[in-house]
């Protein structure tokens, strides 16, 4: 029988002022916070590979926010609870009690402030912990970035000067009164400080150098009609990776999505949340979020690099339709103009560099409207450009609803948001007047 083992990782929601404090003189409040985003998100990715590889079960424990907001942010497939009360000592000793309590054999606990804390090291440590009672990762900085155990020792959670430079020195002395030697990987450096900083940003320059590295990110519910023909489109540019993040739908889309063999994500319904979802596992440098009816121009890759140079925060690509109908060319020439006006919708597929979503927070979880919140928000950081190729989406909405009514439902949508009108009436008419 396998051994049920569990990677928690405790960390915070990134509130601007509530995360990274020491951080705030140099980077202010957002910055910090921005830091604070990208840098759970690598930690959360690491840990999703080293999880499926080693066979292990995932806990998020928080502070701040709550279990919705990072549902909303991170999808599912893990656990998800909030840390417990008391200083850094009690709140991991009662993770692990938990743990330990709900079956583990062996359970790692990490933090998110380690850039250099990959997938291969965390499986290498659960590898060790399958061998010692105990396994300490050292920090530079004379604390511990990992600590995996078999079973609980109180001694290491006690009078502990957390923060300090001794933390590490301190725990040995604790197991030496049992006459026990942890297992040390090997040291690695934690973000804290100031100082921390040029070497991150060495780091992140590294791996983020090119744009051509692309993760396709497709929302999907019930799309078995189109996801194929989209896939194809996808694949021709010869992407990095694709993710089809599947709301739960009732028809073939996953079969379709698996058949092509691009990485499927299930997760709650609602686009926004699955675009995030998808984001959070996406491991290139370039989002591109694409509607599962879109499809994408032959040498999309090459125009989304071009696209976003000379410091473009964004792009789309032009808008066009898969077939004729009344009315049809006014629709492409009323929606390339608004494009050029920094407005693209979703339907023209997004996309920007992973760091800047990342920094930004994703999408608001809306249940709908939430590609022209997020367009609003990114042309703050910079030009929105839109290609010189068009994504071709269905034009199944305008011949079920007909060119008149499915303008006017489009113009009173946006009418609506910028009169206040709450997100979740706005999404009750746009459904309940047949838009699928």
């Amino acid at each position: 029988m396998s051994q049920h083992r569990r990677l928690i990782l405790l960390t915070r929601y990134p509130e601007a002022g509530r995360v990274k404090s020491r951080l705030i003189p140099a980077l202010g409040a957002e910055g910090a916070a921005a830091l604070q985003r990208r840098l759970l998100l690598r930690t959360f990715r690491a840990a999703l590979a080293a999880c499926a590889v080693a066979g292990v079960e995932l806990e998020i424990r928080f502070a701040g926010g709550d279990v919705k907001a990072f549902r909303n942010w991170l999808g599912d497939g893990f656990l998800c609870r909030p840390q417990s009360e008391g200083d850094l000592g009690q709140r991991m000793a009662n993770a692990f009690a938990d743990s330990f309590a709900e079956g583990s054999q062996g359970t790692i606990v990490i933090g998110s402030d380690c850039p250099e804390l990959t997938a291969e090291r965390l499986a290498a440590a659960f590898e060790r912990l399958a061998l010692a009672t105990v396994v300490f990762g050292p920090a530079y900085d004379g604390g511990y970035y990992l600590i995996g155990l078999t079973r609980l020792f109180p001694e290491l959670f006690e009078d502990i000067p957390w923060g300090t430079g001794t933390v590490l020195a301190d725990s040995k002395r604790a197991l030496a009164t049992r006459n026990m030697a942890p297992a040390i990987l090997e040291p690695l450096g934690d973000l804290d400080l100031p100082d921390d900083l040029p070497s991150w940003q060495q780091l992140s320059d590294l791996e983020e150098g090119t744009l051509r590295r692309v993760s396709v990110i497709i929302p999907a519910l019930n799309e078995a009609t189109s996801l194929a023909a989209t896939l194809a489109s996808v694949q021709r540019g010869k992407p990095h990776e694709v993710l089809v993040v599947d709301g739960g739908s009732a028809d073939t889309t996953i079969l379709h999505a698996r058949a092509a063999g691009v990485t499927v994500v299930e997760t709650s319904p609602g686009r926004a949340s699955q675009m995030n979802a998808g984001a959070a596992r996406a491991t290139g440098n370039v989002l591109l979020f694409l509607h599962a009816d879109t499809l994408l121009p032959e040498d999309w890759p090459l125009d989304v690099a071009r696209t976003l140079t000379n410091g473009v925060a964004g792009g789309a690509f032009q808008f066009g339709i898969s077939s004729k109908f009344f009315g049809h060319r006014l629709v492409e020439v009323t929606a390339n103009w608004r494009a050029r006006q920094q407005l693209p919708y979703g339907d023209q597929g997004l996309f920007l560099r992973r760091k800047l979503f990342e920094e930004m927070g994703g999408f608001a979880n809306l249940p709908i409207m939430e590609d022209y919140e997020f367009v609003r928000r990114l042309r703050r950081h910079g030009r929105i450009a839109i290609a010189d190729v068009a994504a071709i989406t269905s034009s199944r909405r305008w011949k079920e609803l007909g060119f008149t009514k499915t303008t006017l439902i489009n113009k009173l949508m946006i009418a609506g948001y910028h009169f206040g009108v709450s997100p979740r009436r706005l999404a009750a008419f746009y459904w309940g007047n047949g838009r699928g």
